[in-house]
Protein backbone atom coordinates (compact mmCIF):
# COMPACT_ATOMS: atom_id res chain seq x y z
CA UNK A 1 0.00 0.00 0.00
CA UNK A 2 1.74 3.49 -1.22
CA UNK A 3 1.14 6.38 0.65
CA UNK A 4 2.14 9.65 -2.04
CA UNK A 5 1.09 12.83 -3.25
CA UNK A 6 1.03 13.54 -6.66
CA UNK A 7 -0.11 16.88 -8.25
CA UNK A 8 -3.32 17.03 -10.25
CA UNK A 9 -4.46 19.31 -12.87
CA UNK A 10 -8.82 20.06 -12.58
CA UNK A 11 -10.33 19.74 -15.93
CA UNK A 12 -13.73 22.10 -15.83
CA UNK A 13 -17.08 20.65 -16.85
CA UNK A 14 -19.62 21.26 -18.89
CA UNK A 15 -21.50 24.41 -18.84
CA UNK A 16 -24.79 24.39 -18.05
CA UNK A 17 -26.90 23.72 -20.60
CA UNK A 18 -24.62 21.35 -22.43
CA UNK A 19 -24.54 17.66 -22.62
CA UNK A 20 -23.43 15.99 -19.47
CA UNK A 21 -19.90 16.02 -18.97
CA UNK A 22 -20.49 11.90 -18.18
CA UNK A 23 -22.53 9.50 -17.37
CA UNK A 24 -22.89 7.99 -13.84
CA UNK A 25 -24.63 4.49 -12.45
CA UNK A 26 -25.28 4.67 -9.15
CA UNK A 27 -25.63 0.86 -8.01
CA UNK A 28 -27.42 0.16 -4.43
CA UNK A 29 -28.17 -3.43 -4.86
CA UNK A 30 -28.63 -5.37 -1.61
CA UNK A 31 -28.06 -8.88 -0.81
CA UNK A 32 -27.24 -8.55 3.07
CA UNK A 33 -27.43 -6.13 5.62
CA UNK A 34 -29.51 -3.11 3.68
CA UNK A 35 -27.92 0.53 4.93
CA UNK A 36 -31.16 3.20 5.76
CA UNK A 37 -28.97 6.17 4.18
CA UNK A 38 -29.30 4.79 0.51
CA UNK A 39 -31.86 6.63 -0.40
CA UNK A 40 -29.82 10.28 1.01
CA UNK A 41 -26.68 9.25 -0.98
CA UNK A 42 -28.59 8.30 -4.33
CA UNK A 43 -30.45 11.58 -3.30
CA UNK A 44 -26.61 13.19 -3.06
CA UNK A 45 -25.64 11.91 -6.23
CA UNK A 46 -28.79 13.15 -8.36
CA UNK A 47 -27.79 16.28 -6.73
CA UNK A 48 -24.29 16.75 -7.18
CA UNK A 49 -24.93 15.35 -10.61
CA UNK A 50 -27.18 18.36 -11.52
CA UNK A 51 -24.72 21.15 -9.75
CA UNK A 52 -22.07 20.03 -11.77
CA UNK A 53 -22.74 19.13 -15.01
CA UNK A 54 -22.73 15.20 -15.63
CA UNK A 55 -25.93 12.38 -15.56
CA UNK A 56 -26.61 9.47 -13.00
CA UNK A 57 -29.18 6.87 -13.22
CA UNK A 58 -29.47 5.09 -9.64
CA UNK A 59 -31.05 1.75 -10.05
CA UNK A 60 -30.96 -1.82 -7.87
CA UNK A 61 -31.69 -3.53 -11.12
CA UNK A 62 -28.11 -6.09 -11.75
CA UNK A 63 -29.75 -6.69 -14.98
CA UNK A 64 -27.69 -3.40 -16.15
CA UNK A 65 -24.84 -4.80 -16.31
CA UNK A 66 -24.66 -5.95 -19.87
CA UNK A 67 -21.75 -4.78 -22.72
CA UNK A 68 -24.75 -2.53 -23.69
CA UNK A 69 -26.29 -0.80 -21.13
CA UNK A 70 -23.05 -0.08 -19.33
CA UNK A 71 -21.33 1.92 -22.30
CA UNK A 72 -23.99 4.35 -21.85
CA UNK A 73 -21.95 4.99 -18.68
CA UNK A 74 -18.04 6.08 -17.65
CA UNK A 75 -18.08 5.45 -14.18
CA UNK A 76 -20.52 2.89 -11.83
CA UNK A 77 -20.77 3.75 -8.14
CA UNK A 78 -21.07 0.41 -5.91
CA UNK A 79 -23.13 2.80 -3.26
CA UNK A 80 -23.77 0.93 -0.08
CA UNK A 81 -23.97 -2.41 -1.69
CA UNK A 82 -23.74 -5.54 -0.18
CA UNK A 83 -23.47 -9.36 -0.50
CA UNK A 84 -23.37 -11.28 -3.92
CA UNK A 85 -25.15 -8.82 -5.92
CA UNK A 86 -24.10 -9.61 -9.13
CA UNK A 87 -24.33 -13.03 -11.36
CA UNK A 88 -21.56 -14.82 -13.32
CA UNK A 89 -22.54 -12.86 -16.68
CA UNK A 90 -22.52 -9.75 -15.17
CA UNK A 91 -19.58 -10.11 -13.47
CA UNK A 92 -17.75 -10.06 -16.60
CA UNK A 93 -19.53 -7.00 -18.09
CA UNK A 94 -18.28 -5.15 -15.38
CA UNK A 95 -14.83 -6.43 -15.69
CA UNK A 96 -14.89 -5.79 -19.26
CA UNK A 97 -16.24 -1.86 -18.67
CA UNK A 98 -13.35 -1.53 -16.79
CA UNK A 99 -10.70 -2.76 -18.61
CA UNK A 100 -12.21 -0.40 -21.46
CA UNK A 101 -10.53 2.37 -19.33
CA UNK A 102 -13.42 3.20 -17.23
CA UNK A 103 -13.93 4.17 -13.57
CA UNK A 104 -15.44 2.87 -10.38
CA UNK A 105 -16.35 4.82 -7.14
CA UNK A 106 -17.09 2.48 -4.05
CA UNK A 107 -19.25 3.70 -0.81
CA UNK A 108 -18.88 2.89 2.36
CA UNK A 109 -20.41 -0.99 2.32
CA UNK A 110 -18.94 -1.76 -1.11
CA UNK A 111 -15.72 -3.34 0.80
CA UNK A 112 -19.04 -5.60 2.22
CA UNK A 113 -20.08 -7.22 -1.36
CA UNK A 114 -18.44 -9.77 -3.48
CA UNK A 115 -16.44 -11.89 -1.01
CA UNK A 116 -15.56 -14.59 -3.17
CA UNK A 117 -15.09 -12.83 -6.25
CA UNK A 118 -10.73 -12.12 -6.39
CA UNK A 119 -10.86 -9.54 -9.28
CA UNK A 120 -13.72 -6.99 -7.16
CA UNK A 121 -11.78 -7.51 -4.25
CA UNK A 122 -8.65 -6.52 -5.77
CA UNK A 123 -10.72 -3.40 -7.40
CA UNK A 124 -12.30 -2.04 -4.41
CA UNK A 125 -9.35 -2.58 -2.75
CA UNK A 126 -10.15 -4.14 0.50
CA UNK A 127 -13.18 -6.25 2.32
CA UNK A 128 -15.18 -5.12 5.98
CA UNK A 129 -13.74 -6.98 8.96
CA UNK A 130 -16.38 -5.35 11.45
CA UNK A 131 -16.81 -1.90 13.23
CA UNK A 132 -17.64 -0.47 16.59
CA UNK A 133 -20.67 1.92 16.67
CA UNK A 134 -21.13 5.04 15.27
CA UNK A 135 -19.03 7.65 16.68
CA UNK A 136 -16.89 10.93 16.22
CA UNK A 137 -13.35 10.08 14.95
CA UNK A 138 -10.44 12.28 13.42
CA UNK A 139 -9.13 11.17 9.78
CA UNK A 140 -5.66 12.53 8.90
CA UNK A 141 -5.47 13.68 5.50
CA UNK A 142 -2.45 11.80 3.66
CA UNK A 143 -2.63 13.82 0.16
CA UNK A 144 -4.54 16.75 -0.75
CA UNK A 145 -3.14 16.93 -4.02
CA UNK A 146 -6.23 14.82 -5.15
CA UNK A 147 -9.60 16.26 -6.14
CA UNK A 148 -11.48 14.09 -3.46
CA UNK A 149 -9.54 15.60 -0.44
CA UNK A 150 -7.78 19.12 -1.75
CA UNK A 151 -10.68 21.16 0.11
CA UNK A 152 -9.56 19.46 3.57
CA UNK A 153 -7.50 20.28 5.92
CA UNK A 154 -4.68 18.35 7.65
CA UNK A 155 -7.25 16.46 9.75
CA UNK A 156 -10.77 16.01 9.34
CA UNK A 157 -13.35 15.06 12.44
CA UNK A 158 -16.82 13.67 11.68
CA UNK A 159 -19.17 11.37 12.78
CA UNK A 160 -19.75 7.83 11.27
CA UNK A 161 -19.49 4.04 11.36
CA UNK A 162 -15.94 3.18 11.02
CA UNK A 163 -15.26 -0.15 9.30
CA UNK A 164 -12.05 -2.28 9.98
CA UNK A 165 -10.52 -4.10 7.25
CA UNK A 166 -8.95 -7.03 5.97
CA UNK A 167 -7.40 -8.48 3.01
CA UNK A 168 -6.20 -4.70 1.24
CA UNK A 169 -4.68 -4.53 -1.69
CA UNK A 170 -0.97 -3.11 -0.91
CA UNK A 171 -1.67 -1.54 -4.12
CA UNK A 172 -3.77 1.33 -3.77
CA UNK A 173 -2.45 4.73 -2.58
CA UNK A 174 -3.93 5.85 1.05
CA UNK A 175 -5.35 9.76 0.53
CA UNK A 176 -7.28 9.27 4.43
CA UNK A 177 -6.44 7.42 7.62
CA UNK A 178 -7.72 7.06 10.72
CA UNK A 179 -6.64 8.06 13.82
CA UNK A 180 -7.37 4.97 16.08
CA UNK A 181 -6.47 7.05 19.17
CA UNK A 182 -9.64 9.45 18.59
CA UNK A 183 -12.23 6.35 18.74
CA UNK A 184 -12.93 2.81 20.21
CA UNK A 185 -12.86 -0.12 17.94
CA UNK A 186 -10.16 0.38 16.01
CA UNK A 187 -8.18 -2.51 14.70
CA UNK A 188 -5.99 -1.59 11.76
CA UNK A 189 -3.12 0.00 13.86
CA UNK A 190 -1.09 2.82 12.93
CA UNK A 191 -2.09 2.85 8.80
CA UNK A 192 -5.85 2.47 8.90
CA UNK A 193 -6.70 3.69 5.77
CA UNK A 194 -10.20 5.00 4.97
CA UNK A 195 -10.31 6.31 1.16
CA UNK A 196 -7.44 5.36 -1.67
CA UNK A 197 -7.50 4.71 -5.17
CA UNK A 198 -5.66 3.56 -7.73
CA UNK A 199 -5.16 2.09 -11.89
CA UNK A 200 -6.30 -1.20 -11.77
CA UNK A 201 -6.94 -3.97 -14.93
CA UNK A 202 -7.13 -0.63 -17.26
CA UNK A 203 -9.63 1.37 -15.54
CA UNK A 204 -9.85 3.64 -11.95
CA UNK A 205 -11.35 3.15 -8.94
CA UNK A 206 -11.64 4.93 -5.57
CA UNK A 207 -13.47 3.73 -2.30
CA UNK A 208 -14.07 5.82 0.79
CA UNK A 209 -14.99 4.00 4.46
CA UNK A 210 -17.68 6.82 4.86
CA UNK A 211 -21.50 6.83 4.51
CA UNK A 212 -23.22 4.82 6.73
CA UNK A 213 -25.11 7.37 8.21
CA UNK A 214 -28.16 10.04 6.51
CA UNK A 215 -25.96 13.17 8.16
CA UNK A 216 -22.99 11.98 5.65
CA UNK A 217 -24.58 13.13 2.56
CA UNK A 218 -25.60 16.34 3.83
CA UNK A 219 -22.45 17.03 4.95
CA UNK A 220 -20.65 19.86 2.28
CA UNK A 221 -17.08 17.99 2.86
CA UNK A 222 -18.41 14.41 2.30
CA UNK A 223 -20.34 15.51 -0.26
CA UNK A 224 -17.24 17.47 -1.84
CA UNK A 225 -15.03 14.40 -1.40
CA UNK A 226 -17.26 12.04 -2.99
CA UNK A 227 -17.58 14.65 -6.11
CA UNK A 228 -13.71 14.17 -6.23
CA UNK A 229 -13.84 10.88 -6.24
CA UNK A 230 -16.39 10.82 -9.20
CA UNK A 231 -14.86 13.34 -11.02
CA UNK A 232 -11.60 11.20 -10.97
CA UNK A 233 -12.67 7.88 -11.43
CA UNK A 234 -14.38 9.56 -15.17
CA UNK A 235 -11.03 10.23 -16.11
CA UNK A 236 -12.53 14.49 -15.24
CA UNK A 237 -9.14 15.76 -13.92
CA UNK A 238 -5.49 14.32 -15.21
CA UNK A 239 -4.79 11.05 -14.43
CA UNK A 240 -2.92 10.12 -11.06
CA UNK A 241 -2.28 6.79 -12.40
CA UNK A 242 -1.79 5.48 -14.92
CA UNK A 243 -4.11 2.33 -15.94
CA UNK A 244 -2.61 -0.39 -16.28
Amino acid sequence: MRIACLPLLLVALALPGAEPAFSVLAFAKTAGFRHGSIASGKRMLAELAEEHGFAVTASEDAALFTADSLARHRVVVFLCTTGDVLDEAQQGAFEAFIRAGNGFVGIHSATDTEYEWPWYAKLVGGQFNGHPHNQDAVLTVVDRTHPSTAHLAETWKRHDEWYNFKNLNDQVTVLLTLDESTYQGGTNGAVHPACWYHAYDGGRAWYTAGGHTDESYAEPDFRAHVLGGIRWAAGATAKTATAE
